[in-house]
């Protein structure tokens, strides 16, 4: 085990562990005790984990047989920390949430197979906000996640705990789901790579719902290789998910010979917007001017409407998903006087406030007479923000804003103001709406209280065009 010490886990990419494996510089079953020493060390400050796997040392050693029966692949060997949202057969998943405590996956969900016949490791889950309620990991029945870059502060949300994962060192990769920027934005607060891939690209099978028609999977990482990586081995149409697309359902181009950045500088004009993320953005885009890229300013004129439209549609679906947690089939159970008042006072123990907000929200706008003033007319100035977007990707290849409008913030400074959480997420919630893939990218930092908090660019392309963040992301950071 002292090669454990030769291991340099804050350069570790996926690549380098593979060579690594290979050449017996180190053994899966080394690298693996090395992140749970880690997850030892630190975890208990952090919270970035809920619970470690005690089989993660058996995985490695399958891992490690696989190098010597020559059937290894790039992923064989490498630590995923996953969100407590994602099913694996026979782990506890509870979405951080009472209702849930102690429920057992029956079935994996497509990814974590995926991930299965590659041979990785699953280090444990990861902590995150109520059933992906929230922008800043605060929302956990189970505590919040703090920032490892600043212990006063939140990592961001919902995939708070496995962005905090990666940043401190506690895992490789991870999982998160991205429903309105939750893999981006934690990502970006913690100076991670972040991606939230085109809608229908990564199948949701055994992914708990929030918001159906937005939710996606996507890792977060240390780089845009490794994002890439975990990408390829995880997209593809899955029978069990019919919303999956197949890989050529969009047919991508490219207008310039070098991407064309377009940037909404119209939206970036509000007060809500921290001068070091402004300042941040700008030398950005100088920078990607001198590597060549030809920046053009573009016209949104309906994305002021996306934030609230994305919260109808949020609290509608995610009122209709939550119904299912009856106290009868799964989950938490608690004796009311009969079996109504059972279905009440499970709900209202095993339900936070963020959840319980969003179904009573949600009940109002899909009940009788509020259906179509909310929730239908939510859905079509959707499309109709999805239109000028491709109508702008007539004109540029991608589109560029800061990924949250202010670094990380103190923890307990926003929960209590959901309309100021809420606003955390103005610029990552288009992707979403829109299905458009999008990336964040770390760019720089803000020193705030003697801290140096890490900021995030967000990329978002073309229907199935992932292939064109990565190639800008790569050439940003120096990949």
């Amino acid at each position: 085990m002292n090669n454990i010490y030769m291991i340099d886990l804050k350069t570790l990419t996926i690549k380098k562990a593979h060579e690594a494996f290979k050449k017996g510089d180190y053994t899966c079953v080394d690298l693996t005790q090395a992140y749970l020493n880690e997850i030892s060390k630190k975890n208990k400050e952090i919270n970035a984990y809920l619970e470690v796997f005690d089989d993660a040392m058996e995985q490695a050693k399958e891992a490690d047989k696989r190098f010597e029966d020559g059937t290894a692949t790039l992923l064989t060997g490498i630590p995923f920390a996953i969100k407590d949202i994602i099913l694996i057969k026979g782990c506890i998943a509870t979405a951080a949430s009472k209702i849930l405590e102690n429920y057992r996956a029956t079935y994996d969900a497509t990814v974590i197979e995926k991930l299965k016949k590659e041979g990785v490791v699953f280090l444990g889950r990861t902590n995150m906000d109520e059933f992906a309620f929230g922008s800043s990991t605060e929302n956990s029945a189970y505590g919040p996640t703090r920032n490892p870059y600043d212990m006063s502060r939140v990592p961001g949300g919902t995939s708070g705990g496995s962005a905090a994962s990666v940043a401190s060192m506690m895992s490789l990769v991870a999982l998160g789901s991205d429903t309105g920027g939750s893999v981006r934005q934690p990502a970006a607060l913690c100076g991670n790579v972040g991606l939230k891939p085109t809608y229908g690209a990564v199948s949701r099978y055994g992914l708990m719902a929030a918001a159906s028609s937005l939710d996606h999977i996507g890792p977060i990482t240390k780089n845009i290789s490794d994002a890439e990586i975990v990408f390829n081995t995880i997209k593809g149409q899955d029978i069990k998910d019919g919303t999956t697309i197949k890989e050529d359902t969009y047919k991508t181009k490219r207008i310039g010979r070098k991407p064309i950045i377009g940037i909404p500088r119209h939206f970036l004009g509000g007060d809500g917007i921290h001068k070091d993320v402004l300042k941040n953005f700008n030398d950005s885009i100088e920078k990607f001017k001198k590597l060549g890229y030809e920046v053009k300013d573009i016209n949104l004129p309906n994305i002021s409407y996306s934030l609230s439209v994305f919260y109808i549609i949020n609290f509608a679906e995610a009122s209709s998903n939550l119904s299912r947690f009856d106290s009868v089939r799964f989950g938490l159970h608690k004796d009311g006087k009969d079996g109504i008042d059972d279905f009440f006072v499970t709900r209202g123990v095993g339900f936070g406030k963020e959840a319980r907000r969003r179904i009573l929200l949600g009940t109002y706008i899909l009940s009788s007479g509020y259906y179509d003033a909310y929730y239908n007319r939510a859905n079509v100035v959707r499309r109709i923000i999805t239109q000028d977007f491709m109508k702008e990707f007539e004109k540029v290849d991608i589109i560029m804003t800061p990924t949250t409008p202010a670094p990380a913030f103190k923890i307990g400074e926003k929960v209590s103001d959901p309309v100021a959480m809420y606003l955390e997420d103005i610029f990552t919630v288009t992707a979403d709406l829109t299905g458009m893939p999008a990336i964040s990218i770390p760019s720089g930092f803000s020193k705030i209280e003697g801290k140096d908090l890490p900021l995030g660019l967000q990329i978002t392309a073309r229907h199935g065009d992932e292939r064109t963040l990565f190639e800008v992301g790569k050439e940003f950071l120096g990949e």
